[in-house]
């Protein structure tokens, strides 16, 4: 006969939780870390944060309208005296400015989702919407400032000031205004989403610790 091998009066130990439930001391808990503890900003301060992009991207829409202003092509008018004509009916100005106006619009919304996921790496909902609400204004300013520091839109006004037979431009507008005014939050958003999605930091796998296979030894009669 062999003596057990846990003496009969030794006190009962308290029920302890699995392995999977406690981790030992000095193990790390096996769960993914909070939103919390990620390192990345709080509710409010990504608040705060989308606030100031949408508010830069609206500010930049007067760069878009100065640079649509510059850059957009002349729509040439002439008048005899009686009614205002295009100089050039089979030309495609009017057609040009919308392109402009769009592809100015695609280069600003393309910088700037580079340049918020630059400073702001762990993305979030809320700056994706501020780059959309201040790309959509951003892009409505830039149609006022345009349409507002470019020719007159009293043509008829215009026509009798400058006199019969003198070429004058057109007023510079937008006629799909609506599919123009989506360019900038449209690439914003697509540009903003790719980058996080490929360099965007990643969550840490959860680290388990390691599991004790081993049976607890059996006393023998």
């Amino acid at each position: 006969m062999t003596a057990p091998l846990t003496p009969p009066h030794q006190p009962q130990q308290p029920h302890e939780p699995p392995n999977d439930a406690v981790p030992p001391h000095g193990w790390p808990a096996p769960y993914p870390p909070s939103p919390a503890d990620d390192g990345g900003p709080s509710v409010a301060s990504e608040l705060r944060q989308a606030v100031v992009v949408a508010a830069i991207s609206t500010v930049a829409g007067v760069a878009l309208g100065l640079l649509w202003l510059w850059l957009a092509p002349k729509v040439p008018l002439i008048s005899d005296g009686k009614a205002v004509f295009l100089r050039d009916s089979e030309g495609e100005s009017a057609v040009g400015a919308d392109g402009t106006f769009v592809l100015l619009a695609l280069g600003f919304g393309v910088v700037a989702a580079t340049l918020v996921f630059l400073v702001h790496r762990h993305g979030g909902v809320a700056l994706v919407l501020a780059l959309a609400a201040g790309g959509v204004l951003g892009s409505l300013l830039g149609w006022g400032v345009g349409t507002f520091l470019g020719p007159t839109r009293d043509v008829v006004a215009h026509a009798r000031e400058v006199g019969a037979n003198v070429v004058f431009d057109a007023p510079l507008k937008l006629e799909m205004w609506a599919g123009a005014l989506l360019a900038w939050p449209l690439a914003a958003m697509i540009v903003h989403l790719a980058l996080t999605a490929v360099f965007g930091p990643r969550d840490p796998d959860p680290t388990w610790p390691p599991q004790d296979d081993a049976k607890p030894a059996t006393p023998t009669a």
